[in-house]
């Protein structure tokens, strides 16, 4: 299973991500969480409220889902990190089911 953690400026934004990937079956599911961030962009330090999505998918999609997300993001520069999970079974055999 692979979880993928993507950044976005405020929840419409996320839910619109989220939506866009379930339809193309790219995704199995997705969690929203407001989050305050704190980075340096453009040589000045930023402290913003952001949106945490953290899709789940498989490691075949992930290219696809990258690329998905970076053609409809508001961001110059998204943040789109792949992070490896291991799931239980029944779990891991829905989500399967879901990408098919």
């Amino acid at each position: 299973m692979t979880l993928v953690y993507i950044t976005c400026k405020d929840k419409k934004e996320a839910e619109k991500i989220s939506l866009h990937l379930l339809k193309r079956k790219l995704i199995a599911c997705a969690n929203i969480f407001p989050v305050t961030s704190i980075y340096r962009w453009k040589f000045k330090i930023v402290n913003e409220d952001e949106n945490i999505l953290i899709v789940k998918t498989n490691n075949k999609k992930f290219n696809r889902v990258a690329n998905e997300v970076k053609r409809i993001h508001s961001y110059d520069i998204p943040c789109i990190l792949k992070l490896g999970a291991t799931a239980n079974k029944e779990y891991e055999t829905w989500a399967n089911k879901e990408l098919k």
